[in-house]
């Protein structure tokens, strides 16, 4: 039982209570934060991409060895077309590097570039060629997008223009090495079809070359030209 002497200290102390709930109710921190929605949102607007690389328009006697992959990265500026924003045209720069591992040897003589197929027994270590591009992309855009969803269905294609402004061929074997810059057969200008569609961080995006590597070229009796399909996945920021 409580003391009749504690009574009097317990009512004096009571409208201390009161007075500290009292100040401590302005400061209740609420459960939600306002926030706005973004009705003039755009999407998808930085890129990082991973490919593998077929080499494709191939004479007779040239053929695919070991892996051939590539990385492009980049920004693409979105257009928005309609009042609901989920179809757009996407205008941007970015850029690639890719290497291709191959049996064409790519030499020089007196009389100018040495092209031919290196033979099934010969024993050598590296035969590939790897690029450099500064790209601009060219998309029209849908998806599922809102201004409150993060995750949606995506499909865009279109075109995508570079330059190529590195150029390396690297033969090595066990007595030689032939690294090659600067080729005059060499096709700069690049052009390719590209097409993209997939769910939130996943998508899988193809590019097919409309131009070929090499112009004016010849392996034996056969043109050489060589294009690729790019085959991976693109991850979109923004």
């Amino acid at each position: 039982m409580i003391s009749r002497h504690c009574l009097p200290i317990l009512f004096l102390l009571f409208p201390l209570f009161l007075f500290s709930q009292e100040e401590e109710e302005p400061y209740k921190i609420p459960d939600t934060i306002p926030f706005s929605i973004d009705s003039l949102y755009r999407e998808d607007q930085f890129y990082v991409g991973f490919s593998f690389n077929l080499i494709t328009e191939r004479p007779s006697t040239i053929s695919q060895e070991s892996f051939s992959g590539g990385m492009h990265l980049g920004f693409i500026r979105d257009f928005p077309l309609n009042e609901r924003r989920n179809v757009a045209i996407g205008l941007g720069l970015g850029w690639s590097i890719s290497s291709y591992g191959q049996n064409l040897f790519i030499g020089e003589s007196d009389e100018g570039t040495v092209f031919r197929s290196l033979d099934d027994d010969l024993d050598y270590d590296v035969n590939r060629f790897t690029t450099q591009l500064v790209e601009l992309p060219l998309e029209f855009r849908w998806r599922t997008s809102t201004p409150t969803t993060y995750k949606f269905w995506r499909v865009y294609s279109g075109l995508k223009l570079g330059y190529m402004y590195n150029f390396r061929s690297n033969y090595r074997d066990s007595d030689t090495q032939i690294i090659l810059n600067d080729i005059p057969e060499l096709n700069r200008l690049r052009l390719g079809a590209t097409f993209t569609f997939g769910y939130n961080t996943f998508n899988f995006q193809f590019y097919y070359a409309l131009t070929p590597f090499f112009k004016d070229a010849m392996v034996g009796n056969e043109e050489l030209g060589l294009s690729t399909l790019k085959i991976g996945l693109t991850f979109y920021i923004l």
